[in-house]
């Protein structure tokens, strides 16, 4: 189990897309098509100046400066993502193409026909500590802009106590709080916690609150959207309630009183080295590998472990198993057989055997891999 999944997936999603607006190609508006095309054609070749000549050239022909960041910027970058989950682009072109669709909604930014009057309150746009995936909050703090609201853009990776101080300075109406990361929602909850405790309500997005948002509602997000228009539009309808001191403890999951979430996670490391002893033990071949490939195979190992206990912090079987079956799509797509996987899930039982959610949560993680119907197979590598 030699993979390269330390671009940590968010939920069951592929890296760094756009979850707060991500419309396929062939799905956005007709008269942004062509446009799209062409900068994922820039975006693919690693091409920036054409990138940014597309995006300038779009306004001043007069395209809308919102719909340009959401039916065209967006789409491509989810593009970026499904490409690298299919193995049609490796880590290092998934990053270059992140940094130039960036580059692009820089360009937007600084245009005249992108440049708003402020007439209404005041937004923090932030992302949650420990997640680096910024582009999707980026678009939302664009398109509020374009809206007329003031913004405070924060970007990645934000510790709460440095959120917190920036909201007892400035006193915005709402945090709009960004994760693509689904091992970061413990520290989703801490922040939403923290930002009420000082009287500001959180509007949640991104493909780490799952589905529908379930899991904003369960960690006591004041509101939830899945894209930025939504969110916008969410926003503009109205202020939402300021929270009331108390709001909301960080006690209110009743499951965690069984220590399992904090124990696993106190442990990782030694739950790691364990099970990546126990496949040397077990697999001949795993004693041949190279530091490299350890390296590797340890890292993978940590990830089944983060999103092991993230499952038990939400109780939640689904984000777990999702979780094991877009890593095993991700291994079938780099040719790695998806059977190494169960045998790291029976030899991590076998350390918590006194753990028993997380035993229940690694044998249904098993069971949805046995499912000969649950792991896709491997799509074309070719680029079309």
């Amino acid at each position: 189990m030699t993979t390269e999944l330390r671009t940590a997936p968010p939920d069951t999603a592929p890296p760094d897309t756009a979850p707060l607006d991500t419309a396929p190609l062939d799905t956005a508006p007709l008269d942004t098509v062509p446009l799209a095309e062409a900068l994922w054609d820039a975006v693919f070749a690693g091409d920036e100046y054409t990138a940014t000549d597309l995006v300038q050239g779009a306004l001043d022909e007069g395209y809308d400066p919102e719909c340009v960041l959401l039916d065209v910027i967006a789409p491509v970058q989810a593009k970026v993502g499904e490409e690298w989950a299919a193995n049609r682009m490796s880590v290092a072109q998934e990053h270059a193409a992140t940094a130039i669709n960036d580059r692009a909604v820089a360009a937007l930014s600084t245009h005249p026909a992108a440049r708003a009057t402020i007439e209404r309150g005041r937004i923090t746009v932030a992302c949650v500590d420990g997640e680096w995936h910024a582009l999707p909050a980026r678009l939302l703090a664009e398109v509020l802009r374009l809206r007329g609201w003031r913004v405070d853009y924060l970007g990645a990776q934000v510790p709460v106590s440095h959120l917190v101080a920036h909201l007892h300075r400035t006193g915005p109406e709402l945090v709009a709080l960004s994760s693509s990361i689904a091992t970061r929602l413990p520290t989703a909850h801490a922040t939403i916690t923290a930002c009420q405790a000082t009287g500001v309500p959180v509007l949640a997005g991104g493909a780490a609150f799952g589905p529908g948002g379930r899991y904003a509602r369960l960690l006591g997000a004041d509101a939830w959207a899945g894209d930025a228009r939504s969110a916008a539009d969410h926003i503009a309808k109205g202020p939402l309630a300021r929270p009331h001191p108390g709001h909301q403890q960080l006690d209110d999951l009743p499951h965690l009183e069984d220590q399992e979430y904090t124990l696993v996670t106190r442990t990782r490391t030694t739950l790691v080295r364990a099970v990546l002893r126990g496949l040397e033990e077990a697999f001949p071949a795993v004693r041949q590998y190279s530091d490299l490939q350890r390296e590797r195979t340890a890292e993978d190992l940590a990830l089944i472990v983060d999103f092991l206990a993230t499952a038990l912090y939400l109780d939640d079987t689904d984000l777990f198993t999702g979780f094991l079956t877009w890593t095993a799509a991700i291994l079938t797509a780099r040719g790695v057989p998806a059977q190494s996987l169960p045998p790291a899930l029976v030899l991590l039982g076998e350390e918590l055997k006194d753990f028993p959610r997380a035993r229940r949560l690694l044998r249904q993680g098993a069971d949805r891999l046995a499912d000969p119907f649950a792991v896709p197979s491997a799509p074309a590598r070719n680029h079309p």
